[in-house]
């Protein structure tokens, strides 16, 4: 179980954009993902009639590591870690949930609302 997933609020904790706060866009594979308007580079692009697209240098989100950002809890405005709390079997069928935990705010214990 991933403990960062798409749609979180995070906090870049390192690098050059250390203090920003974002959504993520998409998990890249098992250890990237991509925050919007973090680590944006500029990138020089070719002119390609086939596919329509006019060259010149654009804005490009690249991903970034997991381990450099922390989820955002609301409740304190702070960065939070997150844990896994184990469900027993009579809370997750009456979630009718296959899985068997759901993610916490270290913190407080409070659910992350996905």
């Amino acid at each position: 179980m991933n403990k960062i997933r798409k749609g979180d609020q995070v906090i870049v904790l390192t690098g050059r954009d250390k203090g920003k706060r974002g959504a993520v866009l998409q998990r890249v594979d098992e250890d990237r993902i991509l925050v919007e308007g973090v680590n944006v580079v500029k990138k020089h692009v070719k002119p390609n009639p086939m596919k329509g697209t006019t060259g010149g240098v654009v804005d490009k989100t690249m991903s970034i590591h997991q381990s450099n950002v922390a989820i955002f809890n609301a409740a304190t405005g702070k960065a939070d870690r997150v844990g896994i709390k184990l469900l027993s079997d009579a809370e997750q069928q009456s979630r009718k949930t296959k899985e068997k935990g759901v993610r916490v705010f270290k913190s407080s214990g409070a659910e992350i609302k996905a």
